[in-house]
């Protein structure tokens, strides 16, 4: 693909089908780079439930051309701010350095991406993984959004948690692992991406010269949209204190082009000084309630929640449920509307100056547009929400339906027949 310069942008392809997108930030002193897998819990059988994120793991641990003290020694050498994690749908690796260094951070990025899966290290990290699941089964609101996706998602690769589960996990050999390493972590499925005061030509040249061998899979990524479940569910776990309440409702994917005005339905419902916060937390029902909205490429839910005393559930569900009745029937105040944009604003103002936040943004607009935004883009979409916005989104995607209606806690409730 030939390259194409738009603006502060620049978009090559690399003959093996790495994408590559970048942004010139004249204006800073530094640079960040980023490796997007496409790949996640999504894409696993459930037999293999956790490898994507057992893999990420992995991916620190050695190469061909370093040890997994090399790596670590190479990233702190440079000063890096670096990190990974794993979602659903993705798998993401990046590096913030001084401009100067951009060169050496890519280099480490594209090297750790060929892991050589050090068998040496692949029982001890593993004991790492299941140390992890173990944790988070620890965390009553861990497990309650791990019990409400089982549920909502069910039968679809969206039900199991990123972390897998033990016996998954536990079985899972290092060969099983380089099949599926090798199949996503393709050029073809990958995008990179660099953010900061770079010259894009010599950002091409890095990339073709550190992922331009990169072998391709020929898989393509096939992903099905879920089928999203109603009804009432209920885990019991006595050994914790505090039961939390969730109801979740189908809404728009990220690449609506509606995502702001979800988001601020959500914000202006369920966020800081929000409805939720006035009507439940200042009361006393629940220590914590609110509202997100969580989204992919191809669905959308709309999850309200609280965490209280488990006697208390019954008047925390009420409560959301007349707040969540309140907002599909009245528009909102335009002052909600007002202090919740300006509050992505701010976020957006801040974000832009940062090459990290840009790197995220970035990864974000490729997946669900195709396209990267500029900043003056975003905040048109932002500037484009009111009132009337958000009041049309809650009659396509009412909260005041059934929907699904989670309980996790100490207390068995409601009984369900």
């Amino acid at each position: 693909m030939q390259k194409v310069t738009d603006g502060p942008y620049t978009l090559h392809t690399l003959d093996n089908g790495l994408r590559v997108v970048i942004e010139r930030m004249p204006h800073v002193r530094s640079a960040a780079a980023g490796f997007l897998v496409r790949t996640g819990a999504r894409d696993e059988t459930p037999p293999f439930a956790g490898v994507s994120h057992f893999l990420e793991h992995m991916m620190f641990k050695g190469t061909a051309r370093r040890t997994w003290r090399d790596i670590t020694v190479d990233f702190d050498r440079m000063g890096s701010a670096y990190n990974a994690y794993t979602s659903e749908d993705r798998t993401i690796y990046y590096g913030w350095v001084r401009k100067a260094d951009i060169g050496k951070q890519i280099e480490l990025l594209a090297d750790m991406l060929r892991s050589t899966l050090p068998a040496s290290e692949f029982e001890t990290e593993k004991k790492v993984v299941l140390e992890e699941i173990a944790m988070a089964r620890d965390n009553l609101e861990h497990r309650a959004f791990d019990f409400l996706q089982e549920k909502v998602f069910a039968g679809h690769p969206l039900a199991w948690p990123v972390l897998g589960y033990e016996d998954t996990v536990g079985p899972l050999t290092r060969d099983q692992m380089g099949e599926y390493f090798e199949q996503r972590y393709a050029p073809d499925n990958v995008l990179f991406i660099v953010a900061g005061n770079v010259d894009p030509e010599q950002i091409i040249g890095f990339a073709e010269k550190h992922c331009g061998s990169w072998a391709v899979s020929g898989v393509a990524a096939k992903r099905v949209p879920p089928d999203i479940h109603g009804g009432t569910d209920v885990l019991t776990v006595e050994r914790f204190k505090q039961q939390v309440v969730a109801l979740t409702f189908p809404s728009i994917s990220a690449c609506d082009e509606r995502a702001e005005t979800a988001a601020a339905a959500a914000t202006i419902l369920g966020g800081d000084n929000s409805r939720f916060f006035w009507s439940i937390v200042q009361k006393g029902l629940a220590p914590r309630a609110g509202a997100y909205h969580l989204e992919y490429t191809d669905c959308g839910l709309m999850m309200l929640y609280g965490i209280c005393q488990p006697e208390n559930a019954e008047y925390l569900l009420e409560a959301m449920r007349v707040e969540a009745d309140r907002i599909c029937t009245e528009r909102v105040r335009e002052h909600e509307v007002e202090r919740v944009k300006n509050k992505r604003r701010t976020s957006l103002a801040v974000e832009s100056e940062t090459p990290y936040y840009r790197l995220t943004q970035l990864m974000d607009d490729m997946e669900y547009r195709g396209a990267p935004r500029t900043v003056e883009q975003m905040l048109a979409e932002v500037d484009a929400v009111t009132a009337d916005t958000i009041y049309d989104y809650f009659q396509e995607y009412p909260v005041n339906a059934d929907g699904h209606l989670a309980s996790a806690g100490p207390r068995r409730w409601p009984v369900v027949d």
